[in-house]
């Protein structure tokens, strides 16, 4: 693990989980990049400006895990994602991240997160003063069914029925005292780390980082909303050919992101798209299709009636870059996440709605007039409790309103 440079600030330790995926890596890079050239990376960065208490945005330290034992450059090559003059001059810097192998995906839930804090404890002393956070990049998989499970010791009894690896990464993260950002369409908010991190008071935040299409469609819902349009269909296609569209291919896998997709249009506009037919109306379709890599493609189909009932339509195409469009937001979330720690916040945080599709905790922001205020009060609340004593009042984080 490197030192980043410039700066005596402690800074943060990132702690990626998938940490040779396509947005990781993608991440990785941009971390390397902004003490070289920080106009090619800050820009994109929505807290730029913000928490000048966390130090210069370069002095980031980062460690993960992932099963992929080549060194982490020669993954970017392969992928494709960023051109090769932007992350040659960096590989070496790449590689010199420690990026270990996850736990054996056949021992019991116990036995991976004690592993796992294990490796936590072994970054954390690499970079002793660094504040730390998790940042879960893992891809699309089935729910974990232990929904009946209270706590930490019942999860332990039922390893069997925990089928994602997951929610291993996040209890260990959370019984450190490591705020956790889940960033993949994956449920780990189940009620024993729920009940876990509001008892030791760390902050979590997901599910489902909402990137390109999603974004563009809780922007029109709400806009539609607002000038009293009703939306009477609407028809989402995704093509994309990295390892995500091949995952997504798994019905079971894709599950939870289809629905983490389709569900927010209700919940922006206050009814059923399509409710006065007798099928949906609202239809999302995620394709694998290799020539698009990760330069993904979507697709809006979109119906609404105006006065008199006369319909009326608008047609969006978005060609987007998975990784380039999804690592700046993990970097935000990461830092969002360090500031909400220090200042006393624990448990779900849904007032970072806008940043996913489907937001954790009780009443999150649902329209994008609504996630850009929950935002500004967020960050108001922060600034006043860290103006007192940081983390003195150690409130919950849905308890400022």
């Amino acid at each position: 693990m490197t030192d980043p440079k410039g700066s005596d600030s402690p800074g943060m330790l990132i702690m990626i989980v998938g940490a040779k995926g396509a947005v990781a890596a993608t991440l990785a890079a941009a971390v390397k990049a902004i003490g070289l050239q920080p106009e090619i990376v800050l820009p994109s960065l929505t807290t730029a400006e913000k928490f000048a208490f966390l130090g210069p945005v370069a002095n980031i330290h980062l460690a993960g895990w992932d099963l992929d034992s080549r060194p982490l450059s020669q993954r970017i090559g392969a992928q494709g994602v960023l051109p090769v003059d932007l992350w040659r001059p960096l590989a070496d810097e790449l590689d010199a991240i420690t990026i270990l192998p996850p736990p054996d995906a056949a021992w019991d839930f116990g036995a991976q997160v004690e592993r796992l804090a294990q490796d936590m404890d072994d970054f954390r002393q690499s970079c002793p003063d660094a504040r730390p956070v998790l940042v879960n990049l893992l891809p699309a998989c089935v729910d974990p069914d232990v929904s009946d499970c209270p706590g930490y010791a019942d999860l332990c009894a039922a390893s069997e029925r925990i089928g994602s690896p997951d929610l291993a990464y996040a209890m260990a993260a959370v019984r450190q005292g490591i705020p956790v950002v889940n960033f993949s369409p994956n449920r780990i908010e189940v009620p024993a780390l729920v009940a876990e991190a509001e008892a030791l008071q760390v902050p979590i935040c997901g599910r489902d980082g909402k990137t390109g299409q999603t974004f563009f469609k809780v922007v029109l819902a709400s806009a539609l909303k607002a000038r009293g349009l009703y939306v009477d269909g609407w028809y989402s296609l995704n093509i994309l050919g990295n390892a995500d569209g091949r995952n997504l291919m798994d019905p079971e896998r894709a599950a939870g992101k289809v629905s983490n997709k389709t569900h927010l249009l209700d919940d922006i506009l206050g009814y059923p798209v399509g409710e006065r037919y007798d099928a949906p109306a609202h239809t999302v379709r995620i394709d694998y299709y290799p020539p698009r890599g990760d330069a993904k493609e979507a697709w809006d189909v979109i119906d609404f009636q105006g006065l008199f009932g006369l319909p009326m339509g608008l047609r969006l195409n978005l060609q987007g870059r998975d990784s380039i469009l999804a690592a700046p937001m993990a970097l935000d979330l990461a830092r969002w996440m360090t500031a909400l720690h220090l200042a006393g916040f624990s448990g779900p945080v849904p007032h970072l709605g806008f940043f996913f599709k489907k937001p954790v905790g009780e009443n999150p922001p649902q329209s994008f007039q609504a996630q850009l205020a929950a935002l500004e009060r967020l960050e108001r609340e922060v600034e006043t409790r860290l103006g007192k004593k940081p983390g003195s009042e150690g409130s919950r984080g849905q308890g400022f309103e």
